[in-house]
């Protein structure tokens, strides 16, 4: 459907906050967008498939030990290539594939060479600098922590656990599939009303006659919809109305007046474990790593010393 010009008269996306069940908030996320795909023109016919295209060859396996080039008498090794790689991030994706490790390479080169004549000058004897290279040390520590104590704990089994415990939690609501013929005037509606009781059909007058240019292509059809999701009138309208009944006289709304037919109706369905999977372990790694942190606190003795730190309010976990 198009996103500009239909479904005007749905009401805007409710903001949720993950306080209670974050996981009520994904499962509302899935439906939505079940929805949208719902709302969407299908498709074009395929073009006929191209030929598979040969497949590439396997990338050579590399020793990190191996020396790839030397900065007076110091080594780079493939194992300092990959870790470079790595830190260089999202700026290496816009260098050629091809280019890439010759990149990283001189992006090492000219580090070392940098290093060696910053230490000539004494620059890593200032305390600003040996403060940073601490910090620096304490960014990879905890990087690492997380990765083996955190990250390399959160099994799948824990995640089903969380998924299961949440689903657990949640109460589908129910949902309408109905479609509708939007005109400008009472008299215009009352008119289809007649056109259906004679035996018209309902998507085909939607294409001829409603207003809504994204559903009326569709024959009318919105899709499947909760309460909370349509302006009131329209959602009380389809929500009394018994399956494959459309409404006997206009609703009228602020965009018009609208026929309504509902289609079906059924329980929210909640989304599968493969669907949410990888937003449950981020649930999972994030309470790992509030309770780790915790018992850090707890285990170790800080004090702020500051009057107006320790004065603040903690922030508020995002």
């Amino acid at each position: 459907m198009d996103k500009d010009n239909s479904m005007t008269f749905r009401l805007p996306p409710r903001r949720f906050q993950l306080s209670v069940s974050a996981l009520a908030f994904l499962g509302l996320m899935t439906a939505a967008g079940a929805a949208a795909a719902q709302d969407a023109p299908a498709p074009a016919p395929a073009a006929p498939a191209a030929a598979p295209a040969p497949a590439a060859a396997p990338a050579p396996v590399l020793d990190p030990k191996t020396v790839v080039a030397t900065v007076d008498g110091q080594p780079i090794t493939d194992g300092d290539l990959a870790l470079a790689s790595q830190d260089l991030g999202d700026e290496l994706g816009k260098v050629p594939a091809d280019q890439r490790r010759r990149a990283v390479l001189d992006v090492l080169i000219d580090l070392k060479l940098m290093a060696k004549a910053a230490t000539a000058a004494g620059l890593d004897q200032s305390d600003t600098f040996k403060s940073r290279v601490e910090l620096l040390r304490e960014r990879a520590l905890r990087n690492e922590f997380f990765r083996v104590e955190i990250d390399g704990k959160a099994t799948d089994d824990s995640v089903k656990k969380r998924y299961d415990e949440e689903i657990a939690k949640v109460t589908p609501q129910e949902e309408v599939q109905a479609a509708h013929i939007l005109v400008q005037t009472e008299d215009e509606a009352k008119d289809i009303i007649k056109q259906l009781d004679a035996g018209a059909d309902f998507a085909t007058l939607a294409k001829e006659k409603s207003k809504d240019p994204g559903s009326a292509k569709m024959g009318g059809q919105l899709g499947y919809f909760a309460k909370g999701q349509m302006v009131p009138e329209f959602e009380a309208a389809a929500f009394q109305l018994p399956v494959g009944k459309y409404t006997e006289t206009p609703v009228k709304t602020k965009f018009g007046y609208h026929v309504i037919e509902v289609t079906d109706k059924r329980s929210q369905p909640v989304p599968t474990y493969d669907q949410v999977k990888d937003q449950v372990r981020q649930m999972v790694l994030r309470d790992m790593f509030v309770n780790a942190v915790a018992q850090l606190r707890k285990d170790n003795k800080v004090e702020i010393v500051d009057p107006a730190l320790k004065a603040a309010p903690a922030p508020v976990a995002q």
